[in-house]
């Protein structure tokens, strides 16, 4: 982790950071079991990003004014919201197109939030097919 990513985890409340760190460490281990590549780590509007060629970038936050929730975003014009409402309904929460939204007080839904990393991070070859292929 570079040290402008790792002073912007130090913004964080610590039970914040604890989960923003592990799902960047999910978005790490899925692109590592998929062999994609070398992921890029920056920071992009304020909040990391993560990407690899073969997908579209996400970024993870916590702002402020929603403190009970952490998001994993993603490009608002790619089929990505429509294919997880219709894989998984009101079992995932999501902030328009663009983001999943995470509540504090329960534990990451693991399997769930993994193929959603996986669906984006392999994008670019699903992105022709109906609902990304799942």
């Amino acid at each position: 982790m570079n040290e402008a990513i790792k002073e912007h985890f130090d913004t964080y409340p610590e039970h914040v950071k604890s989960r923003l760190l592990a799902l960047r460490e999910l978005i790490f281990a899925v692109a590592a079991e998929l062999a994609l590549g070398e992921v890029e780590e920056s920071l992009k509007w304020g909040e990391p990003s993560y990407s690899v060629k073969t997908g579209t970038p996400l970024r993870i936050d916590w702002k402020a004014k929603l403190p009970e929730r952490y998001c994993l975003y993603f490009h608002c014009q790619t089929k990505l919201a429509d294919t997880f409402r219709e894989l998984y309904g009101d079992a995932i929460e999501l902030q328009s197109n663009r983001a999943i939204v995470l509540p504090l007080s329960k534990p990451l839904p693991d399997a769930m939030i993994r193929h959603c990393i996986t669906l984006a991070l392999t994008y670019q070859q699903r992105k022709h097919l109906p609902l990304l292929g799942a």
